[in-house]
């Protein structure tokens, strides 16, 4: 038995489809229906039954609106650094690089042959008293003989630049990557400078891999709770550190549930003003 033609193409998202399904919509369901729950009468700790409590949301932010705040500062804050180191290195890599490209990208993506964890256990001894930084700093009177630089917001954000930059600069390689140089070259022929044909040329047509490089590292430096833990305290703690309290050693399911479905609905509607700002569809 055959299928007709036109269904074929169908059957062949049906596994994409299953995965999504699996993997994404139902554990937003299962997170949805958890963040509504609320404890047992006289139940052991962490049993909850359904009495669908939306309070659990407005409870939760109430509580840890600090933590959401602080949580999208430094992910801007990460990001814009991100941005000012990864779009110098990703022009060079495109335009200046020549035979030693290659190189460049290996180095660029080798620290994803690393653990996340160890990285930024690695930048813990660098900022600390131990490392390079805090010694020179001092020498130079930048900082006072009794200022560290870990556990404070400096250093969460430093781990967080260092640890999203590869997600920043490989879309804005791709992206400058693809502009013909005659373009460029096209522009001085008009009499514009350097400086004009960067700022009317390169930059309009390099937006799309901003804007795709912003977002893979908005996003997940959003939730992150790695560097925070590791290279904060408990004031620089973030809403990811909270969640990851509320499930694994508090047990409070639904409030935990709740932070979650909050933090990803205002990370999407984030994200959808900024795409619609920044005027572009074509994130690659």
């Amino acid at each position: 038995m055959s299928f007709p033609k036109v269904r074929v193409p169908y059957l062949l998202l049906l596994p994409g489809f299953a995965f999504l399904f699996t993997f994404f919509i139902l554990p937003i369901i299962n997170l949805a229906q958890t963040s509504t729950q609320t404890p047992i009468a006289g139940g052991d700790t962490g049993e909850y039954e359904q009495t669908l409590a939306f309070g659990n949301y407005i409870q939760a932010f109430v509580e840890n609106k600090e933590q959401f705040g602080r949580s999208f500062v430094y992910a801007t804050l990460a990001t814009v650094f991100a941005l000012a180191i990864a779009y110098p290195l990703a022009y060079a890599i495109a335009f200046k690089s020549g035979k030693f490209k290659n190189i460049l990208l290996v180095l660029v993506v080798a620290p994803f042959f690393t653990s996340f964890l160890l990285r930024t256990i690695a930048w813990k001894q660098i900022l600390g008293e131990e490392g390079f930084v805090v010694p020179g700093l001092r020498s130079l009177h930048i900082i006072g003989q009794q200022t560290t630089l870990t556990s404070t917001s400096v250093a969460v954000v430093a781990g967080m630049t260092y640890n999203f930059l590869p997600f920043m600069t490989l879309p804005l390689y791709a992206s400058l990557e693809r502009i013909d140089p005659r373009t460029i070259e096209a522009a001085g022929d008009l009499y514009a400078n350097g400086i004009t044909a960067f700022r009317r040329v390169t930059v309009p047509l390099s937006l799309p891999g901003v804007v795709a490089g912003t977002l893979l590292t908005f996003i997940p430096a959003a939730g992150d709770y790695v560097n925070a833990a590791i290279l904060g305290s408990p004031n620089t703690k973030m809403i990811g550190n909270v969640i990851e309290s509320r499930y694994f050693k508090i047990v409070d399911y639904p409030t935990a549930a709740a932070l979650s479905f909050t933090l990803m609905v205002a990370i999407l509607i984030l994200v959808t003003l900024y795409i619609r700002k920044a005027g572009t569809e074509e994130l690659v």
